[in-house]
């Protein structure tokens, strides 16, 4: 894969991933929606379509990592490490232009905010906080999610019944085929619905961050804080569990 596919691949994938993940969150947070308080169920499946859809556009062009803790857990097994800068960038780009999308298309909503009477706040339409502030226990509930994504990731590629059906003439990257990405959606899901609760399940850095520059950024009315002094946990605990995950993979496989 060339660098321009590279950068190509990952910014727009991760792009979609965001805009209908920040998208599913605004829909169930925002007043005036249609769909608001829709629920954590819907939120989880909506992170999940978002994967999917970002995954199977990029995969072509990257191979779809959309997330640095991939990108680690990838670097880790293969002992390739010369464009994990490059995916990291991208991703955080992808990341950026995702949430202005999302924020244009509740563009209504958030403008609406200005009402004292419903105004509140909009960081977890973006970006994630916990229920409880605790910060190493914060940091570890994210490193267990983002193992419990990364290393069935890796461990796809090794599974002959799903790493069938490559693209001819493409690099399939992490993925074997497209059952595989398939799959890692619905891990997404699952890792939502069950490991969730705690912190919002960041389980990538740059779908935490990017979007939290965003709201930092944003114009929209009583959009409460940017809560800079968490950001770290939203970073640090998913790039240790990716690296963590390449660890076990290599060790056990």
């Amino acid at each position: 894969m060339s660098n321009g596919d590279i950068f190509l691949g990952e910014v727009i994938g991760t792009a979609i991933l965001i805009l209908f993940g920040a998208g599913v969150c605004a829909a169930v947070t925002l007043h005036h929606s249609k769909a608001r308080a829709a629920g954590w169920v819907v939120i989880a499946f909506g992170w999940g379509f978002g994967v999917l859809a970002g995954a199977y556009t990029a995969a072509p062009l990257s191979g779809g990592h959309l997330n640095p803790a991939v990108t680690l857990g990838v670097a880790v097994d293969t002992g390739e490490w010369s464009k994990v800068p490059l995916y990291i960038v991208s991703q955080m780009v992808g990341a950026i232009i995702g949430a202005v999308l999302a924020y244009l298309v509740y563009y209504a909503q958030f403008r609406a905010n200005d009402d004292i009477s419903t105004a509140q706040p909009t960081l977890g339409i973006f970006s994630t906080g916990p229920e409880i502030r605790k910060p190493a226990a914060n940091v570890v509930t994210e490193i267990i999610a983002t193992v419990g994504l990364v290393l069935p990731i890796l461990a796809f590629g090794k599974n002959d019944g799903i790493g069938v059906g490559q693209i001819p003439g493409q690099d399939a990257g992490i993925y074997g085929s497209g059952i595989s990405i398939l799959l890692v959606s619905l891990l997404v899901v699952g890792i939502g619905l069950s490991l969730g609760g705690p912190t919002g399940y960041a389980i990538n850095p740059a779908r935490d961050l990017g979007p939290r520059i965003v709201h930092a950024l944003l114009p929209i009315p009583n959009k409460g804080t940017s809560d800079w002094g968490y950001s770290w946990v939203p970073v640090a605990g998913p790039l240790v569990g990716g690296l963590l995950a390449g660890l076990i993979f290599n060790a056990a496989f």
